[in-house]
């Protein structure tokens, strides 16, 4: 494709689905003809996130104009139902149940005028950015996202502390775009090291899953109690190593299943079942014994020495199956996160254990969905204060 020739509406729309797909923006413009510099641009031009392209042909129904607003006015107050308001003015049903969701207020119900003013109002272009505008909004999630929170975590935070107020809430994906595209002239793109992943631009999540050889003499995930699956009872951790450069150095994660409490392992040295056996016990048997039930891990060869471990710390082992990375949720979600720490590609020894300490305590103050937007230290000091049941005992 020629430098210079506007990229068709069609051309663009596959690129984006190639990229979807699995392809690199590279391999996606090539394969559709242009260049892989032209496709790397068209990629970091929109930050990874697919823009929304115009539909072809022309528009075949007008804009409602404030006549047909006054007639829907006068039907709606008769009590006339959608739909047969929409065969008055020949319209699709969809068409007027939109217009009376987005202007009909419980003071004043729905006001023809006003709904035209409004409709005028949003339809200006070009829009200002909501978080491109200063005030309290933009403020406070510039300050979360320092803190590490993630755009989720903000927009779930500010719907529960402004249910009423739109101006003071924002959308987890309105974050994302004004970090990630530029051109809304939102955020600062170096905020984006505050995310997970600290990308400054979405990547395709096809990824090959690692293979690792099988253990011998374990137990499956499949006998493990029912009670550790549905997380009734608490005391049930799954377990991993995050990798370092060339798989030269790790750090060990544990993450209890009911709180998603994060526990991490230092491991100066290098990784083998013997200096895994020797760092991991003394961080389980550190655990009350009401949190000492089991722990789930994957096939990784540091637990060569389970049976010793079991025997060590009183704990049952339970290993997930190969490349059934989500038989571990919680764990895997973990290790993720804590990427925004212990990047990848690089030597995990540098951290000490006071660096993985904070990283823990940043990662356990984060309010959790799952937990109703609790913290998981929240949600484990509530668990640790109440008094102990035996599962089954009433």
């Amino acid at each position: 494709m020629p430098h210079g020739v506007l990229v068709p509406r069609e051309v663009r729309g596959e690129f984006w689905s190639l990229v979807r797909a699995g392809m690199s923006p590279a391999q996606a413009a090539i394969g559709l003809g242009a260049s892989k510099d032209a496709g790397n641009m068209w990629f970091r031009n929109a930050g990874g996130v697919k823009p929304t392209l115009p539909k072809p042909g022309l528009r075949t129904r007008r804009a409602l104009t404030l006549e047909d607003r006054e007639s829907i006015g006068l039907l709606h107050a008769a009590r006339t139902g959608v739909r047969e308001i929409a065969r008055a003015l020949g319209r699709d049903p969809s068409v007027i149940s939109r217009e009376l969701a987005r202007n009909t207020t419980k003071s004043g119900g729905y006001r023809p005028l006003g709904a035209h003013q409004r409709t005028e109002v949003r339809a200006r272009r070009p829009k200002v950015a909501k978080l491109a505008q200063p005030g309290p909004l933009r403020d406070f999630v510039v300050a979360k996202l320092d803190e590490d929170w993630s755009p989720r975590q903000i927009a779930n935070v500010l719907a529960v502390e402004h249910p009423e107020d739109p101006d003071r809430r924002v959308c987890a994906e309105t974050v994302y775009q004004s970090i990630y595209i530029q051109s809304r002239g939102a955020l600062k793109r170096d905020l984006a090291a505050h995310l997970r992943r600290g990308r400054t631009q979405r990547k395709p999540q096809n990824r090959p899953q690692e293979r690792r050889g099988r253990l011998v003499g374990t137990i499956s995930i499949s006998q493990r109690p029912a009670e550790a699956a549905d997380r009734a009872v608490p005391g049930h951790w799954e377990g991993d190593l995050i990798m370092g450069r060339e798989n030269g150095s790790a750090i060990g994660t544990l993450v209890e299943r009911s709180t998603r409490f994060v526990l991490l392992i230092h491991l100066p040295g290098r990784h083998t079942a013997s200096e895994f056996h020797d760092a991991v016990i003394p961080t389980l048997n550190s655990l009350p014994a009401e949190l000492k039930r089991s722990l789930t891990w994957d096939n990784g060869k540091e637990m060569a020495m389970h049976r010793e471990i079991t025997m060590a710390t009183d704990m049952a082992i339970y290993f997930a199956d190969p490349r059934s990375p989500w038989q571990r949720g919680s764990n895997e979600n973990a290790n993720g996160l804590l990427r925004q720490y212990f990047p990848k590609g690089v030597s995990l020894r540098q951290y000490s254990p006071a660096d993985l300490t904070e990283a823990a305590r940043r990662l356990n103050t984060r309010p959790r969905e799952t937990l109703g937007w609790k913290t998981p230290a929240q949600a484990l000091n509530q668990l640790l204060s109440e008094p102990f049941k035996t599962p089954g005992v009433a």
